[in-house]
């Protein structure tokens, strides 16, 4: 039986260790995963990529076929170990070990999606409640009372948000469009958690599930006593903003999956955007969605070669050989300790949108560690993209960090240890930038357990200058990113957190602050200094983290981003959240207003223009971890500002093809008022990928007085004049020539 995932990770994380803490970084400094034998390791240049394509897709297999025993997320052989159990206990004796057995068997059920067989445990689990009182904790026993109302509050969402979903499912506070047809689950539920709260008004995980079963069917907030309601108020928007509308199943791109990542980029060289996103069952398909010109999309996943190339809960893309085609990193095994040892993908676009797995000739799969969090950037400076994947360290496993060196040739080599980057704590973001302006990337890590900043010293080595430039923070976080929010030329540092618990978000909901810990919005000077404005910027809300992004909504030239939130227990119903820059100052949360508050469990998260109409709409890669825990991705289509904008897509030469790392710069005239806009070419948050395109907003200027990009390898700095807006261009590394594309 696998533990409530709170529960595992916190005990996973915090059991002693023999020979020290696991956050010191002289810890494995030899890799300690499973080595493939010789036969898979990497093959020689000559060896058949087709074959290695193949080689994947069965060892891939494997690992889905032994998840089925020992995945905690996706396994099926709990449910006849339980029945089992029960079969054989004695009609009328061991009431405690019955009871505790039901309990299990409920959780299990609804994890597989037997949402009804569920609710008949738990209805078995706490009819025995009178014959256990004095011998089981009053806490426990009311634990399994929410657990039965959840397990009717699935049954509804299952019936309704899933079977018959509308653009307004699940966004909170659920209006009359997304109110349930099918109530039962809901009335059922709204019963129970009345009763356990009549019980224990305290309790409340059960007073904000009773408070969304009450929006499905209409009864918010009248149907609620004072002391049972999550006010109205709470929600409320921090300023007006237009309501944006999930298209997703509009135009066919909202595929149930789980946890996963997303990228929004030009795949197959036509200049139009496509979609590609994970799915991290072991038998979750990578989807592709061709871009057209008319802002539809068609599947073309088996074009793409994607069918055996399963799972993955994160999506990275690059251009790893510098051909001009987009590549993509599958990242596997997050999450699963000792059982995540699963190879990722490197997989090779032909130009077309065809894809071939080359991980194996690559000599990226010789030793695997469980991973989600990954970055690309060119961090020795020789034109070419290195990889850095963030694993997850753990008493369960030593999984030191690696630093994929690229030789050039195709092959990587692992050079982390030299370089003084193996982290050897649990990864869960990473993000390359360049802050100080010396043209060297430097590396931030994310992880459960105090965060790095690795300052790249340009001799092949990195120096962790977390604690000194006071970015330690926060101790338990997830996604993050290198941005310049304010527009004053310096880079920043965004980092979410992560504590998987409803609790004491529901708290902080409620106005008690200051009982958890907060993200960390670090401004930087450009100098290597660094300080926390987030709570100064209006961003004093717990968040429940898991894929996050940034762009551009109303192109004022200011970087807006949004949260995905949630953690794998079904009671995870926590909205998503949408922060909206004003001018660099402030930071006003819009999620109610802009209709983004969707509460099912999100991922990866993208801004792009994908309908092609001048302004960025935001992709959403929905659903949970468990087998059953699926849900539609969202689209939400940007209704438009009113707003400039320029895109420019760099084309390296003697620096990295894609020009990750260059800075690019706008001075404009606003009103009569002269300011400049930043964009640090990236693909934006760890978890989500945006174009490599950038895509720039003006506000009200007319033309771009001087447009100004700086190279990261060659140094060389181009400049343009006079540029005219609401245009996309291509600027080469060696042609000082703006090419306007259509």
């Amino acid at each position: 039986m696998s533990l409530p995932f709170p529960l595992l990770l916190a005990l996973s994380l915090s059991a002693p260790q023999a020979g020290g803490a696991h956050s010191h970084e002289d810890l494995a400094t030899q890799p300690t995963g499973t080595a493939l034998p010789a036969s898979e390791r990497s093959a020689p240049a000559s060896d058949d990529l087709a074959a290695g394509h193949q080689r994947m897709i069965d060892a891939l297999d494997a690992v889905a076929r032994q998840a089925d025993i020992d995945d905690p997320f996706v396994n099926t052989t709990e449910i006849p170990e339980l029945e089992k159990v029960l079969a054989e206990l004695p009609p009328g004796k061991q009431n405690q070990k019955r009871y505790e057995t039901l309990g299990k068997l409920g959780k299990a059920q609804l994890r597989l999606g037997l949402n009804e067989e569920s609710v008949a445990s738990y209805a078995q689990a706490v009819a025995m409640h009178p014959l256990l009182e004095g011998k089981v904790d009053a806490k426990t026993l009311l634990r399994t009372r929410v657990d039965h109302a959840l397990a009717w509050l699935r049954l509804g969402e299952t019936e309704n948000c899933i079977a018959r979903h509308t653009s307004e499912s699940c966004l909170v506070p659920i209006g009359k469009n997304g109110q349930h047809v099918e109530q039962e689950g809901s009335r059922q539920a709204i019963t129970l958690l009345k009763g356990v709260l009549a019980d224990e008004p305290g309790e409340l995980r059960a007073r904000w599930l009773l408070n969304l079963a009450c929006m499905t069917v209409g009864e918010y907030p009248d149907g609620l006593s004072k002391g049972q309601l999550v006010p109205p108020e709470v929600f409320a928007s921090d300023e007006p903003f237009p309501r944006f509308v999930d298209v997703a199943p509009e135009l066919g791109v909202n595929a149930l999956t789980l946890a996963g990542g997303v990228i929004l980029e030009d795949f197959d060289g036509d200049d139009v955007l496509d979609i590609v996103t994970s799915d991290m069952n072991p038998r979750g398909k990578l989807q592709y969605w061709k871009g057209h010109r008319d802002g539809s999309f068609v599947e073309r996943t088996e074009e793409a070669n994607f069918p055996g190339i399963d799972g993955g809960l994160n999506l990275i893309h690059t251009d790893y050989d510098n051909d001009g085609a987009p590549d993509i990193l599958v990242l596997r095994g997050a999450w699963l300790f000792e059982k995540g040892q699963v190879p990722n993908s490197l997989l090779h676009n032909d130009g077309r949108g065809t894809f071939t797995d080359v991980t194996f000739a690559a000599g990226l799969a010789e030793v695997n560690y469980p991973t989600q969090a990954g970055g690309w950037a060119d961090y020795d400076n020789d034109g070419d993209l290195d990889l850095y994947i963030g694993n997850e360290f753990s008493p369960r496993i030593a999984a030191p960090s690696q630093l994929f060196r690229n030789n050039g040739d195709g092959t990587f080599t692992d050079v982390a240890k030299a370089a003084g980057v193996i982290n050897n704590r649990y990864a869960k973001g990473v993000s390359w930038g360049d802050y100080d302006g010396d043209r060297l990337p430097d590396l931030y890590v994310s992880n459960i357990d105090l965060n790095r900043l690795y300052h790249n010293k340009g001799d092949g080595t990195f120096e962790n200058v977390a604690d000194k430039a006071g970015v330690l923070m926060p101790e338990h976080s997830f996604p993050v990113w290198f941005w310049d929010f304010d527009n004053d030329g310096a880079l920043d540092i965004y980092v979410s957190t992560f504590l998987p618990k409803l609790e004491p978000w529901v708290q902080d909901l409620l106005g008690n602050k200051g009982r958890s810990e907060l993200a960390c919005l670090y401004k930087g000077d450009g100098k290597g200094g660094f300080r926390d404005v987030a709570q100064e910027m209006g961003m004093s809300d717990v968040t429940v983290t898991m894929g996050a992004n940034f762009g551009d909504l109303d192109h004022d030239g200011y970087l807006d981003f949004y949260l995905n939130t949630g953690f794998p227990d079904y009671e995870a119903l926590i909205p998503s959240k949408m922060y909206w820059n004003r001018g660099g100052k402030k930071f006003a949360d819009v999620t109610t207003a802009g209709g983004f508050g969707h509460l099912q469990k999100g991922h990866g998260v993208a801004f792009a223009d994908l309908d092609r109409d001048g302004d960025q709409d935001v992709f959403a890669e929905m659903g949970g971890a468990y087998t059953a825990d699926t849900f539609g991705n969202a689209l939400f289509r940007n209704p438009g500002f009113g707003n400039h904008w320029v895109t420019v897509k760099l084309v390296g030469v003697r620096s990295n093809r894609p020009g990750i790392g260059a800075r690019i710069r706008c001075d404009i005239t606003e009103n009569g008022v002269k300011r400049s806009v930043y964009k640090h070419v990236n693909s934006g948050g760890s978890f989500g990928a945006n174009p490599f395109r950038q895509m720039i907003g003006l506000g009200k200027a007319a033309k771009i007085d001087v447009l100004e990009v700086t190279w990261p390898t060659s140094g060389h700095t181009q400049t343009f004049r006079d540029v005219v807006v609401d245009q996309t261009f291509e600027l080469r590394e060696d042609r000082d020539e703006l090419k306007r594309l259509e």
